[in-house]
């Protein structure tokens, strides 16, 4: 049987990554193959806390990140390292939240319609405050088409999520 996630709409976002999370995680299994989880994870995002666009790239060589499980309008294929907020948030390893795209340098613009961004990486075998140990497997990326719509409670639940997501990996 499926799992049936369920979010109240008139939460909070808080409070709607507080019940989503935990429902997320408690049928995530290392059974499961890893494009299975994200191809879930983008669409229970994109469904329940209302994305414009969620996904994930991957990293398949060490010079690009490519296009993984996604939910919204058609994206970018591959994402050189280092460019555009996914290039760097694999480079840095580390989460960025960009306010306005316009202003970050080097920007990759999948969709005219993407406003604000928010860059998780997905790193295995490394410290929980994903300080730059490990290895950076690709990122979740999330997009809006509203200016400064991502905070640090997105980055404090996406990192949740994506940590329970690295530790499932076979």
């Amino acid at each position: 049987m499926e799992p049936v996630i369920f979010v109240e709409d008139s939460l909070s976002k808080e409070e709607k990554y507080i019940s989503l999370i935990p429902q997320i995680e408690s049928y995530m299994s290392p059974d499961d193959e890893l494009i299975s989880t994200l191809a879930n994870v983008s669409s229970i995002l994109h469904e329940c806390m209302g994305f414009f666009w969620v996904g994930f790239y991957l990293v398949r060589n060490p010079e690009y990140l490519y296009l993984g499980p996604f939910q919204g309008p058609s994206a970018c294929t591959s994402i050189k390292f280092g460019r555009g907020v996914c290039g760097t948030a694999w480079k840095e390893c580390r989460t960025i939240i960009v306010p306005d795209v316009e202003q970050f340098p080097g920007h990759i613009a999948c969709s005219s319609l993407s406003r604000s961004e928010i860059v998780v990486p997905l790193v295995v075998s490394c410290e929980s405050s994903f300080s730059g140990k490990g290895k950076c497997l690709g990122v979740l990326d999330v997009d809006s088409p509203e200016l400064d719509d991502f905070d640090e409670i997105d980055e404090k639940y996406l990192l949740r999520l994506v940590n329970s997501i690295c530790k499932n990996i076979k």
